[in-house]
């Protein structure tokens, strides 16, 4: 698995070896020894798969305190654009996002550490994305940003995103409190 870093601190682009022949594929999605080789000490938990629609927008979601949350994503079917802002005050990318198209045609992931809201928009009649968290989902520890916060400025590629409610009403970046941040 070749690890590509971004231009922010800690968050990754992944390209596992692809091996095709006359049957389709096989590639390694995930090795735990790959995490401790880079010296990350990380059990993943829990694993999330959903199905959303072209023009869809998911985030920008995540967890504080005990329940914060490394993730790998990998898209199954479909293409997304898949953003990870920084939301650790004493980065010097605090604030800043990183954006990368993953499919099921180019099988990259994107490794997303604790400390980063995280959000995907689809470009794709469909899109089925899954994705291995290092702790397990708590209500109560749920944050998030709003998809569209003028600070922020992230195209998401979509033109007219389809939203839950939820995401809708999130907070703005400069509204977030100190303690919801890392």
């Amino acid at each position: 698995m070749k690890w590509q870093p971004t231009d922010i601190e800690g968050v990754s682009i992944l390209e596992p070896s692809v091996h095709r022949d006359s049957r389709g594929y096989f590639f390694e999605s995930f090795r735990q020894e790959d995490l401790r080789m880079r010296g990350l000490d990380i059990d993943f938990v829990q694993d999330n798969c959903s199905q959303s629609v072209r023009g869809t927008v998911r985030g920008l979601h995540y967890q504080i305190g005990t329940a914060a949350q490394a993730k790998l994503v990998l898209v199954v079917r479909g293409v997304i654009l898949d953003v990870a802002v920084d939301l650790r005050k004493s980065s010097p990318s605090f604030g800043s996002y990183v954006q990368a198209e993953l499919s099921e045609e180019n099988h990259r992931l994107l490794f997303v550490p604790e400390g980063f809201a995280h959000g995907f928009s689809v470009l794709s009649e469909d899109a089925v994305v899954c994705y291995k968290c290092s702790h397990s989902y708590d209500p109560d520890l749920e944050r998030g940003v709003r998809w569209n916060d003028p600070v922020l400025g992230i195209d998401w590629g979509v033109p007219d995103p389809l939203l839950s409610e939820k995401d809708r009403a999130q907070p703005l970046f400069k509204e977030l409190l100190p303690e919801d941040l890392f």
